[in-house]
């Protein structure tokens, strides 16, 4: 593993994010000894989470988006996807999943701008993290209505790529703040400038929400599990995509 690298990544992540670390109340000693490990390693990371490993005689540590494996006793420290070979599948991944699902769910409907699928029972939900003057978001949303055509609800949250208090960011803002929010925001995507508006908005705790579940680029789209789909799909292989994971259908709930 790139110490360096990795030492860089996270004190980006640490700065963007200001995420407080966990209570550390009650922690075993192996747990100790990992946390203390990365953190002599990595003294900016914000660790959310120490945990015992799948793998006997280590501990998995969570940091944002990434996951590091840390002996019991924290002499070794290992990067990298850990995949179950029997299952055929990416614990790794799984275990990230679960985390950003936690967080995300965390957004109350009142702090999104959703996109409802047709007849209003989604068949599944996905999230996007989009920026107003990002191309292929822009793409995306002119496809919205057959999205929803195919059972799939879309809930926006901003990530404004440049940073906060951008022309970008401002723009969200507008948008957040106007009287119709849906129509303020698909008039944004097709170019229109929004009216210059300010109020009290989420659009920075989206940010930087954001960059704890390791959003990199726009859009950015996650299913309802917390797997991370990755960026534009049209609307059948967006379908095909979450048909595929099996595990975020919500119809019935």
């Amino acid at each position: 593993m790139n110490l360096r690298r990795f030492a860089l990544r996270t004190s980006l992540l640490a700065a963007a994010c200001a995420l407080a670390p966990l209570a550390q109340a009650a922690e075993s000693p192996a747990d100790a000894a990992a946390r203390k490990a990365l953190q002599d390693l990595v003294p900016q990371a914000k660790i959310d989470k120490v945990e015992q490993a799948p793998i006997p005689g280590y501990r998995q540590v969570i940091v944002g988006s990434q996951m590091v494996y840390v002996s019991d006793d924290g002499q070794y420290l290992m990067q990298g996807t850990l995949y179950d070979t029997q299952n055929k599948r990416d614990l790794t991944a799984a275990r990230i999943a679960e985390q950003s699902k936690v967080k995300i769910d965390a957004v109350p409907a009142d702090q999104r701008i959703v996109f409802p699928a047709a007849g209003g029972k989604p068949k599944y939900k996905v999230t996007v993290f989009t920026d107003i003057d990002c191309g292929y978001c822009r793409k995306m949303h002119t496809q919205i209505a057959e999205y929803n055509k195919r059972g799939i609800e879309v809930d926006y949250l901003f990530f404004p790529r440049s940073g906060l208090n951008t022309p970008s960011y401002d723009k969200a803002v507008s948008v957040w703040c106007a009287k119709d929010r849906n129509a303020a925001f698909t008039a944004a995507k097709t170019g229109k400038d929004p009216a210059p508006l300010k109020c009290d908005n989420p659009i920075a705790d989206q940010f930087k929400l954001g960059t704890q579940v390791g959003v990199e680029g726009t859009p950015t789209i996650l299913a309802a599990d917390g797997t991370k789909i990755g960026g534009y799909l049209p609307p059948d292989q967006m379908l095909s995509k979450l048909q595929s994971l099996g595990t975020v259908h919500l119809a019935g709930n």
